[in-house]
């Protein structure tokens, strides 16, 4: 284990405590920071986790999507299919990458290579990093609402593994589209919310510069979704954030996602699917919040590392 990732592992109980409040300004940051343009993205964590990695592209009915990178690879030991949220480091991938907002055509292909999946009995890792489905009137002329209702549908069918992850900004239909899975984490500095704060502002207040408020409104960080039961652990950064190491922040996910996938492969397929449907329509219950809250507050407990 580096030293960036051991220290990081070791500061777990003190840096992620789901009960502590988030102040504005601590919010803001935290949204910057999913947001950072040297953050590691999917293609910077696939070379550092899987070997023999084969990406497949097209959705078989209009085109590839490069916002949405999707393959076979192995993992462990292991064959797996890894679907991630593509946005690119420089001006040119960016625009190449539509800054990783898909068209429906690249849920179309998810789904392709999660039928793969299904076929060959591998697990499904999904890697979100979205500010949101493309909104253009294109995407919505091909079908973009659909696509992402089918892409949902699709993950809670499926009997094999799923794990995913918020590796850095998780905004609105299109981070949901892929995040329907048995095991939902997220980064330290990540976000995951119904829209992004400046959707948000621009909705609210007629305002897209008031985003730092929407952002406080609804709370979009990693430990206010795992307070809520939104997400099942908080996966620890390098200091100062993953932008800073990425081999450090591969080597953390990797010891969250080997376990998880551990665990999964123990369920049969059946039992994982109905736990997956529970876990979902659990979401939003506020009695059930209620507990869960006062027994983390009465435990002073969280989830802490493999």
């Amino acid at each position: 284990m580096s030293t960036s990732a051991g220290d990081a592992m070791r500061r777990i109980g003190n840096a992620i405590t789901p009960h502590e409040p988030q102040s504005t300004d601590q919010i803001w940051e935290i949204v910057q920071l999913a947001r950072h343009q040297d953050r590691p993205y999917p293609l910077d964590y696939i070379p550092r986790l899987l070997s023999d990695f084969e990406e497949l592209r097209g959705d078989r009915l209009y085109r590839d999507d490069p916002a949405i990178v999707a393959g076979i690879g192995r993992y462990h030991d292991m064959p797996v299919v890894v679907i991630g949220q593509q946005k690119g480091r420089d001006t040119q991938e960016r625009t190449y990458r539509n800054f990783g907002m898909s068209g429906p055509e690249g849920y179309r292909k998810a789904m392709r290579v999660m039928a793969l999946a299904e076929k060959i009995g591998a697990p499904v890792i999904t890697l979100i990093d979205t500010p949101g489905a493309f909104p253009g009137a294109d995407a919505e002329q091909r079908g973009q609402g659909g696509a992402i209702a089918t892409s949902i549908r699709t993950m809670l069918r499926l009997s094999v593994p799923t794990v995913a992850i918020v590796v850095g900004e998780g905004s609105s239909g299109g981070a949901i589209a892929l995040g329907v899975a048995d095991r939902v984490m997220m980064l330290q500095n990540s976000t995951y919310s119904v829209i992004s704060p400046e959707g948000g502002s621009a909705i609210l207040w007629r305002d897209a510069a008031k985003s730092q408020l929407a952002a406080a409104a609804f709370q979009p960080t990693a430990a206010n979704c795992y307070r809520w039961g939104v997400v099942d652990s908080v996966i620890p950064e390098p200091d100062g954030g993953a932008h800073r190491d990425h081999d450090a922040a591969a080597e953390l996910l990797d010891r969250y996602l080997l376990r998880a996938l551990t665990e999964l492969r123990e369920i049969p397929g059946s039992e994982r699917r109905r736990q997956r449907h529970v876990r979902f329509r659990r979401i939003g219950s506020y009695r059930e919040l209620a507990l869960a809250d006062t027994s983390a507050v009465v435990s002073g407990q969280t989830k802490g590392p493999p």
